[in-house]
């Protein structure tokens, strides 16, 4: 991998930053991180106003520069003030045809639900969910029943087993991972981690880079083995019935080759070496093969066919819109793939077509499924794409396949050798501004009225990406679903972001994914037992 001096980047005169419309009250002082807590060791505190770009946010606990124009500072954020609890919260059963049950439901559900608990002997209650309103999405979620309040995770699994065994849905839930009100109210004690990278004085690379192919993930401690940092990166399959584990879930570019197709047009992180210019762009993939006169339009790149994850793509099933965490289905489809697919292409029925260098066919398959050699790409074709890919094929000529990124200016985003693109969603600040779009980018579902609840409006870990003023990137990781770092709805998220300083600023993969290393140290808390293998990863290297 070549690396290069990242110059000043460019950046055209914002506007000085607005007041949040919703301001969190989460980041506000607190005591430091515990002398030994999943994060490491307590290091030694700092002036938060001296080493960060943004306001005074909390009781930094650890600073360092790791190299020239590269500084890691972890923070403790966050004041208790009121004590929480663990609870058990009930499954409210759906009472239309199409949705899901899901945690918050109309408030004469919520209260049969809560009637027929009390009946059984237990201490239940009906909560009303306002959450704070973003595009297209929060405010008023319903209402969700809860039973009992006790000190500790097995007090609400004993009390757990005894719901259950009563016939009711439900699991343990500690209330600090609750999102935040409409106008906020109690919050609780949060670890941050943030890289800021100054590409006026940086001299090495940030790459956006993958396992050994997009079929074996790896953890971000392993795809930042050997350098200065890396933060985990964007959304990925997760799970063999979604398709390929670790194909990313949305666009990935790695050293200017793209190798995964858009959601939709969820936004994106966009690297590119040679200016230096880091920024937030809503990426459309478009993809053809095309071969004399004839022309088709690709479904996708290097991805299980008939499987879209998160949906967003074209004439897929139920939506071409996007859907988080939702898989999609379409019986034909056309799909390109090249080497850093797999040890093999997927297989099963349908057609393969196997080009060389210069785009000359080497092998029809009639079924799907080899492995290609270095230099050459493949086409499937799945249900009524079969006979237009087997004509096409037949052509005389080389197939040409071309793909490209649209902008949302309708420009075609230009890449270069240099140019790294890391997937995400929703968009958290634009223009200074709080610009949250979870509705937009399908974290906000009819069908699912539980999907907006537990993924934007509760407590989550977090990745944040994005750049400020003075064009330095800033990646940030939030722990949290632990009881000394209780996360970050998504609207504290882009709160967050903007008193940081980001000008643009997007969410990357969260979750059990969040991690950040640093000097081949794992820095942050992941929320599960170990730490996730993710389908990229940002990573920071030395010239």
């Amino acid at each position: 991998m070549n690396t290069h001096r990242i110059a000043s980047a460019r950046r055209p005169h914002l506007t000085r930053l607005l007041a949040a419309a919703v301001a969190i009250p989460l980041l506000v002082g607190a005591a430091p991180a515990p002398a030994h807590s999943a994060a490491g060791p307590a290091r030694p505190a700092a002036s938060t106003s001296a080493v960060l770009p943004g306001e005074d946010l909390g009781t930094v606990t650890w600073s360092q520069t790791i190299a020239r124009g590269l500084t890691h500072h972890q923070l403790q954020l966050g004041t208790t003030t009121a004590p929480a609890a663990w609870t058990v919260q009930l499954v409210l059963p759906s009472t239309t045809e199409g949705v899901k049950d899901a945690p918050v439901g109309s408030e004469a559900v919520a209260q049969a639900t809560a009637d027929r608990l009390t009946a059984a002997g237990f201490d239940a209650r009906v909560e009303h969910v306002i959450s704070p309103e973003t595009i297209g999405g929060g405010g008023d979620l319903g209402y969700r029943v809860r039973v009992g309040s006790v000190a500790d995770k097995t007090g609400a699994d004993t009390l757990l087993r005894r719901v259950r065994a009563a016939g009711f849905t439900a699991s343990s839930w500690f209330t600090g991972w609750d999102g935040p009100a409409a106008l906020p109210g109690v919050d609780g004690p949060v670890r941050v981690n943030v890289l800021t990278l100054d590409p006026r004085r940086f001299q090495g690379s940030v790459t956006a880079e993958h396992g050994p192919d997009l079929e074996r993930p790896e953890t971000t401690s392993e795809l930042a083995a050997d350098a200065l940092a890396g933060v985990n990166g964007g959304f990925f399959v997760y799970g063999a019935a979604h398709g390929a584990p670790g194909d990313p879930a949305g666009v990935a570019a790695y050293d200017g080759k793209i190798l995964s197709e858009s959601v939709g047009d969820r936004p994106a992180l966009v690297i590119d070496h040679r200016s230096g210019r880091t920024r937030v762009e809503r990426l459309r993939w478009e993809g053809t093969a095309a071969a004399g006169g004839a022309r088709l339009t690709l479904d996708g790149v290097n991805r299980v066919p008939g499987k879209i994850r998160n949906c967003g793509g074209l004439g897929d099933s139920p939506t071409d819109a996007p859907v988080h965490d939702v898989t999609c289905t379409d019986a034909d489809e056309l799909v390109a793939f090249t080497p850093e697919f797999g040890a093999s292409t997927p297989e099963g029925d349908g057609l393969e077509v196997v080009l060389d260098h210069a785009g000359r066919v080497v092998e029809v398959r009639e079924e799907r499924g080899t492995a290609l050699a270095a230099g050459q790409r493949s086409l499937q074709a799945t249900g009524d794409a079969v006979a237009a890919l087997r004509t096409l094929a037949a052509a005389p000529s080389a197939i040409r396949v071309d793909q490209r990124y649209v902008q949302e200016d309708g420009r075609t985003l230009r890449m270069t050798p240099h140019t790294q693109v890391i997937n995400g969603g929703p968009e958290l600040v634009r223009d200074g501004a709080l610009h949250v779009t979870a509705a937009r980018d399908g974290m906000v579902q009819s069908a699912d009225p539980g999907a907006q609840y537990g993924w934007t409006h509760q407590r989550n870990p977090r990745t944040i990406a994005g750049v400020d003023a003075q064009g330095r990137l800033l990646v940030v990781t939030v722990d949290g679903r632990q009881e000394d770092s209780w996360g970050m709805s998504v609207a504290e998220a882009a709160d967050l972001a903007r008193r940081l300083g980001m000008v643009d600023a997007v969410n990357l993969d969260g979750g059990g994914s969040t991690a950040m290393v640093v000097g081949g140290e794992l820095v942050n808390a992941p929320s599960g037992a170990t730490e996730r293998a993710v389908g990229d990863a940002l990573v920071f290297r030395a010239r």
